[in-house]
């Protein structure tokens, strides 16, 4: 990847953090994990950032990335995720201490979204970010109906789950 491409990169991925951290914490349960998984995803970001075209917003193409990242590494159970090192020049990159606020109810959300299944996750998470729904479709390679059908079942869900 040349300089100019490389600095855009780390520019996008700087401004865009903040999805990263939020699905690294709806994937996982301890801060190591979060910080491997973190860095996993901003490697694979890296290494498909040369073929992003532009044709939806990076943060719709960065959410299908981290997601696909997240989905794959938790579906192989693995306890600790292998991951690269990341290359010199992108230090900007590295792991920074998340602000991971104590409140309780923010605290009960995340642990009824990891009782969800993937897709329900990705929705959610999403939607918490104030998505459309049609960046979450895209993303999600769905129709906005459907997103919309599976984001009100997933809400239900939440409820029960939160109010047994």
């Amino acid at each position: 990847m040349n300089k100019e491409l490389e600095n855009k990169f780390v520019k996008d991925i700087l401004a865009n953090q903040g999805i990263i951290h939020k699905i690294c914490r709806a994937y996982t349960t301890n801060d190591d994990a979060h910080k491997d998984l973190f860095q996993e995803i901003s490697i694979q970001l890296y290494k498909a950032y040369p073929k992003f075209r532009g044709e939806s917003k990076f943060s719709t193409w960065m959410y299908r990335v981290a997601l696909n990242t997240a989905i794959s590494l938790y579906r192989k159970n693995k306890r600790s995720i292998q991951t690269s090192e990341l290359f010199d020049n992108l230090k900007e990159l590295e792991f920074k201490d998340y602000d991971d606020t104590k409140d309780k109810q923010v605290e009960m959300l995340y642990k009824a979204i990891h009782n969800l299944n993937d897709i329900e996750k990705a929705l959610c998470l999403m939607y918490l970010d104030d998505k459309p729904y049609t960046e979450i479709a895209e993303t999600l390679g769905i129709t906005e109906v459907n997103a919309r059908v599976k984001m009100n079942r997933t809400k239900t869900k939440l409820k029960k789950i939160l109010n047994p």
